[in-house]
């Protein structure tokens, strides 16, 4: 059962987990969990969509029993989740004022008991003495600065009369933000906190996080934030036995322990597959000697026959316990990305002149694409990246400029919102939208279960994978990315990136994913802000 005490305890506050299971529906969600949070911890939970990373944020923050398994914790914590409710009728103010309460409630006592003091009251010297170091405990005199700090860092609204429910969703949740980041718990959990925030508010979300004097535990797909801030990382995603893994040292640490579990995964699963195809072989043949020991040759008397027969059938038996100790013990390891064969065309692909498009594209854009190029596209939002990629695409005409690409070069764009029917099948719909030279398969973005499934029944992660499917199913020579991170795991990200630098194929990405953008620092750069 969990045990909490909701103190603020400060260095001794402590937030533990221990072998937590969580079953939905009858599906395991969680299944031996464990996290131990300090004060000084930094922790990002990260897995693919469906891995039960909101669910464990839940458990932690005593919102959710688990099936089994402890929680306990010594200290008070705060919850940013990833959605927030529409139709909250408070004020900005109200809302701020809500989320210092107790620093407001401690000043207040300490005024009362400093004039109870000051005017000889019986007992006033000890009441003034708690208020004050309640006081000081909350740093209650900064409360109010903290949470200007925190609007102004994340761009919030300035207006405190405002409704939340007339706001925007990414300006109620920058409210939301900077409360938690203006408060003083022990505790912090956030559920994909970078939602909604432009650079700066990122830059500063990374800062708060790395600088509070408290435990933070974040779930995220911001590959950057988790470089950032993280130094444990608790990875939910499949591993051989079925248990989470933990990354102690940071994002790198975490990339490269990866990396090597799933080499030795798949090595151990290719061994034990050689090793079921030969016990196989070996129970045929035994069968085979079982089967012909009741025809001997001619002149072998029944005594023999028995022996010999009685001794085949023991070795059947041992074969089958052999094959069925051997089915399995190992499951078979998460698909990788692999793009298809790309053959490199000679000379140029693609080239864009002077390229405008009213009202969407107003700086003149030029550009040459060749096999093996890598561009990226950069700019704040409304600078036209998407408009520009668009038309190299061909699905939009220039206003101005033109773009002009080379008879056989297939330009494939995929867009950033996808357009999939919801009713169709996943292997369906992929099969009567490419020629077949391709599988859905072989591309290992889906597995056979997701794609027998509705497409309107996949994840948004899930269709993102089937979008760049079609994609890589036309086999491009010149590839258009308008944010292809959106909806996709940190594993899959990493992939995609490694995959496109080494495809022959030209590549033009548009991004904000800031580990992306690091990731392909040595790419050529249009910047559309200052081109």
């Amino acid at each position: 059962m969990p045990h909490f005490s909701s103190f603020r305890a400060r260095a001794n506050a402590q937030l533990i987990a221990s072998d937590i299971a969580v079953t939905f529906g009858g599906s395991p969600v969680l299944t031996g969990v464990d996290i131990a949070v300090t004060p000084a911890s930094r922790w990002a939970i990260v897995g693919e969509n469906g891995r039960g990373k909101s669910t464990l944020l839940n458990v932690l923050a005593g919102r959710l029993t688990p099936d089994s398994g402890t929680v306990s914790r010594v200290g008070t914590l705060d919850v940013a989740e990833q959605e927030m409710v529409t139709t909250d009728e408070r004020t900005v103010r109200e809302v701020l004022r809500e989320s210092i309460a107790e620093s407001i409630s401690a000043l207040a006592s300490l005024d009362s008991a400093a004039r109870e003091f000051t005017s000889g009251t019986n007992r006033a010297e000890q009441r003034f003495t708690s208020a004050l170091e309640r006081a000081e405990a909350l740093d209650a005199w900064d409360a109010e600065r903290r949470l200007d700090i925190a609007l102004d860092g994340l761009g919030a609204v300035t207006d405190r009369t405002r409704l939340l429910s007339t706001l925007s969703v990414g300006q109620r949740y920058r409210v939301r933000l900077a409360c938690l980041l203006g408060g003083d718990h022990d505790f912090l959990l956030l559920d994909e906190p970078t939602n909604h925030l432009d650079r700066f508010g990122l830059d500063y979300l990374a800062e708060r996080l790395r600088g509070r004097a408290g435990g933070v535990v974040v779930v995220s797909h911001d590959r950057a934030l988790v470089s950032d801030v993280a130094q444990q990382i608790l990875d939910l995603d499949p591993t051989p036995d079925g248990r989470p893994r933990v990354y102690g040292a940071g994002y790198a640490s975490y990339r490269a322990g990866r990396a090597a579990e799933r080499i030795k995964w798949e090595q151990e699963y290719e061994q034990q597959l050689a090793m079921t195809v030969k016990l196989h072989e070996d129970l045929s043949r035994a069968q085979n000697r079982l089967v012909s020991s009741w025809r001997p040759s001619k002149g072998t008397d029944k005594h023999q026959r028995a022996t010999r027969a009685g001794g085949l059938v023991r070795n059947v038996h041992r074969r089958q316990e052999d094959l069925q100790s051997q089915l399995l013990p190992v499951p078979e390891p998460p698909q990788r990305l692999r793009f298809p064969t790309i053959v490199a065309q000679r000379g140029t692909l693609l080239v864009a002149e002077h390229v405008t498009v009213e009202g969407r594209l107003g700086v003149p854009v030029s550009l040459t694409l060749s096999a093996g190029i890598k561009q990226l596209v950069t700019g704040p939002n409304g600078s036209g990246k998407s408009t520009l990629l668009s038309v190299l695409a061909g699905h939009d005409k220039p206003t101005t400029g033109q773009v002009r690409a080379a008879h056989d070069a297939r330009v494939v764009l995929l867009r950033q919102e996808s357009e999939l029917p919801p009713e169709c099948r996943a292997g369906e719909y992929f099969r009567s939208r490419s020629d077949g030279a391709v599988s859905l398969s072989s591309l290992g973005l889906l597995q056979s279960r997701e794609m027998n499934k509705r497409i309107g029944e996949l994840s948004m992660g899930q269709q993102r994978r089937l979008d760049l499917a079609l994609a890589l199913a036309c086999r491009p020579s010149v590839l258009l990315l308008d944010e292809p991170t959106n909806h996709l795991s940190i594993a899959l990200v990493d992939e995609l990136t490694q995959a496109l630098e080494a495809t022959d194929a030209a590549v033009v990405v548009s991004t904000h994913d800031r580990q992306m953008l690091r990731d392909t620092s040595s790419w050529e750069a249009l910047d559309l802000e200052n081109s």
